[in-house]
């Protein structure tokens, strides 16, 4: 076995280039940790006494003022926010349906309008109700017994297709502000967590005896939510 003596004064002598030796090593390391936690904070990590700990990532809040803005710039963008894209094809069947009402009995109301109007001037040239006389009728007819009927009846056909129209425009109008209302309450939902562990369980369960009398039996229902 080979020995090396280390006198006193080797130590005094080596003194100052240990010294530097560990200064050195505390620099590389202090440099090492920050460029470590320059990387970690790029890859949402950070490190604790040298172990790699994940930093959770913060979950972006769904927003329902977005969700009702996007709604009321056009039907169904609020519920693409919200990722209920099956309810699009709905919602514009809806719309499809109002909008054919709307078409329809505008064209009705007018026809009849028109007709009504015709009727009253008494124009030799603007005949548009001749199309409603009833089957059976002649112009003759509707111009003498028949006249007073005939008013009448072109005129509540007049009003039944304005009344609906003008139901129709509301019903657009309603389910313009129902989609709105619609996105908005599920951006509200939009992170509400349901568990799957949803169950009712019935079990026996003793019942604290009266004062005189003896325990009883009986049944609980208990829900898991």
């Amino acid at each position: 076995m080979l020995e090396i003596p280390i006198g006193l004064t080797t130590i005094k002598r080596n003194y100052k280039w240990l010294w530097c030796l560990v200064v050195f090593v505390s620099f590389s390391n202090t440099l090492k940790a920050q460029k470590t936690d320059a990387y970690a904070s790029q890859e949402d990590s950070v490190f604790i006494d040298g172990t790699a700990v994940e930093v959770p990532e913060i979950e972006k809040k769904h927003s329902p003022h977005k969700a009702s803005f996007y709604a009321a710039i056009l039907p169904g963008l609020g519920q693409a926010y919200n990722k209920k894209y099956w309810k699009i094809p709905i919602l514009y069947a809806g719309i499809g349906g109002v909008a054919y009402g709307i078409h329809f009995n505008t064209k009705y109301y007018n026809k009849y309008k028109a007709a009504y109007r015709d009727f009253i001037i008494r124009d030799p040239g603007n005949k548009s109700y001749v199309e409603f006389i009833p089957i059976g009728l002649t112009e003759e007819q509707i111009y003498g017994e028949y006249e007073q009927w005939f008013q009448e009846a072109l005129d509540s056909k007049k009003q039944y297709y304005r009344r609906y129209r003008d139901l129709s425009y509301i019903g657009m109008v309603g389910l313009y502000v129902l989609q709105i209302v619609d996105a908005s309450v599920d951006a509200h939902f939009y992170n509400f967590d349901i568990s799957d562990d949803l169950s009712m369980q019935v079990q026996p369960s003793m019942m604290p005896p009266a004062p005189g009398e003896f325990a009883g039996m009986g049944l609980q229902l208990k829900f898991k939510f």
